[in-house]
């Protein structure tokens, strides 16, 4: 955040000793001017929206360490609050999304159905790529999702273009109902790269519609964050542009929303890109194939602890807002879509192999 707007502070985030201290001394900084308020039916989407999330990739670890799921893999537990706060933030199928290679939650926050999501990562015809693209070039035109991708920075560019297009419809071609905003999504890692900083000059010198989100979970692969960049509090980079930026508790879905409300408030103002850094942590290695051993067992217990789906529910039952049969109720009912969304992708046809060459050339 600006340092001057207000995010609200989690009571238990205090300082603790080093490994941890960096973003616990961060979360505990943080200060409110109020409570985060929610209605019952928004906070239901959001627990739906990050239950989903999180049972859909536990239920790609088991596919995965029982043969049937191949490549890399990247998942997203642990950072829910993000996918969520933001996108649900946003108007669906009215405002774009770009992702990385940790893409499927984000996928199924923009509603592509978990079905087509599943079908991709084992490269079947009814996937949303057609089976092309596999867990890290997940796609939906319907969806506005403009892809997720493997090499960290390659989406900025392009959620860039697709603010531009937005504001040069409105400016140069009179088109008053063009106000989409665009969501960029990437790691504390990218923020070295030069994609970053151009395309925060570019969106800063033109005002562009975009959200530059920086998911921070304090690791780039093995590299800890702290050690690989010269200011570790990234949302102060947007100091150097003229532009917002703001730091919010990545583990808090209700933060992340109120920050990227205000975001997109000032976006379709004509005020220009923000950009937000997410303080959140992964539950699992960098990828299935890592073994996780460079994380001290101290860090991830205190951010299990964090567990955003957990604090979302307890707000949602502390507030009377639902109670816990009715979550239950939810969670079943997911545990249902997610094992439809296997049994469909595993009974999909494959791709047909005279069509190799197709969507890689125009055609019509």
């Amino acid at each position: 955040m600006t340092q001057e707007i207000a995010v609200p502070a989690r009571p238990e985030a205090t300082p603790v000793s080093s490994p941890l201290s960096s973003h616990s001394e961060r979360l505990a900084s943080l200060y409110t001017a109020g409570p985060t308020a929610v209605s019952r039916d928004d906070g239901l989407i959001l627990y739906r929206d990050m239950t989903l999330g999180r049972r859909f990739e536990d239920k790609c670890a088991e596919m995965y360490y029982r043969g049937k799921m191949f490549g890399f893999v990247h998942l997203y537990n642990g950072q829910e609050a993000v996918s969520t706060g933001v996108i649900k933030a946003m108007r669906a199928q009215h405002d774009w999304f770009c992702s990385t290679y940790r893409d499927h939650v984000h996928a199924l926050s923009c509603g592509v159905p978990a079905r087509e999501v599943m079908s991709e990562l084992f490269g079947k015809a009814t996937g949303c790529s057609k089976g092309r693209g596999g867990s890290m070039h997940l796609f939906s035109k319907e969806h506005h999702l403009l892809g997720g991708y493997a090499f960290i920075g390659e989406g900025i560019p392009v959620a860039l273009g697709a603010a531009f297009t937005s504001r040069y419809k409105r400016d140069a071609m009179g088109d008053a109902s063009s106000d989409s905003v665009t969501a960029a999504f990437f790691g504390d890692g990218t923020c070295n790269n030069g994609q970053f900083f151009e395309c925060l000059n570019m969106a800063a010198l033109w005002k562009l519609p975009i959200l530059f989100v920086v998911e921070n979970n304090k690791w780039a692969i093995g590299m800890a964050h702290d050690r690989a960049t010269s200011d570790p509090e990234i949302w102060r980079k947007a100091a150097a542009f003229g532009m917002a930026g703001e730091e919010v508790d990545g583990m808090d879905v209700l933060a992340v929303r109120a920050a990227a409300q205000r975001a997109v408030e000032r976006a379709r103002a004509g005020e220009g890109p923000t950009l937000l850094e997410c303080l959140t942590y992964r539950f699992r290695g960098h990828s299935l194939a890592d073994p996780d051993e460079l994380r001290s067992e101290a860090e991830k217990e205190f951010w299990a602890q964090r567990d955003p789906i957990k604090a979302l529910a307890g707000h949602l039952t502390a507030h009377g807002l639902a109670s816990a049969e009715e979550l239950k109720a939810i969670e079943k009912e997911i545990d249902a879509e997610v094992a439809d969304a296997v049994s469909f992708a595993l009974a999909a046809p494959e791709p047909d192999p005279a069509e190799l060459t197709r969507y890689i050339w125009a055609e019509d």
